[in-house]
């Protein structure tokens, strides 16, 4: 685990996950989403970008550098090129396919003697290369120093 002064602009961290069709049952069920696509046999193996975006935020908590903070999404700010939105979902993700993610750590700053701040860009690809996902300035609260 890296505390908050470990962490710097720059660092780079990597995951991987899929989503199987049991799992996607479970996130739409749970998440309410009610969307006739999801009810077309030919898109019925698409994953939600919600689901998607979700797992990629639970994947970050889970990471070795991270795990151990407590830490809280704090908001998205979006990027100015994009007229300050948030995601951009690029490709559609399947059943079954496998998500590499990293993780970027594109700002930090100073809140409190007990807080700071991160903001992390997501970047979601398939094995082949095809970007699905990217989301920019994911903004997360970190306690300078972990809880013991």
């Amino acid at each position: 685990m890296k505390k908050f002064s470990d962490l710097k602009v720059g660092d780079e961290y990597f995951s991987t996950c899929t989503f199987s069709k049991k799992e996607l049952e479970s996130y739409l069920a749970f998440s309410r989403i009610k969307n006739t696509i999801f009810d077309d046999d030919e898109y019925s193996t698409i994953v939600s970008g919600r689901a998607i975006i979700a797992r990629m935020e639970g994947e970050f908590t889970r990471l070795s550098q991270i795990y151990g903070n407590m830490i809280l999404l704090y908001g998205m700010d979006g990027d100015p090129s994009w007229e300050n939105r948030n995601t951009r979902f690029l490709k559609p993700l399947h059943v079954d396919e496998i998500l590499k993610i990293k993780y970027t750590i594109s700002d930090k700053k100073d809140q409190d003697t007990e807080f700071g701040m991160i903001s992390v860009d997501f970047e979601g690809k398939k094995e082949n290369g095809d970007v699905v996902v990217l989301a920019k300035k994911n903004i997360y609260r970190i306690k300078k120093e972990p809880p013991r």
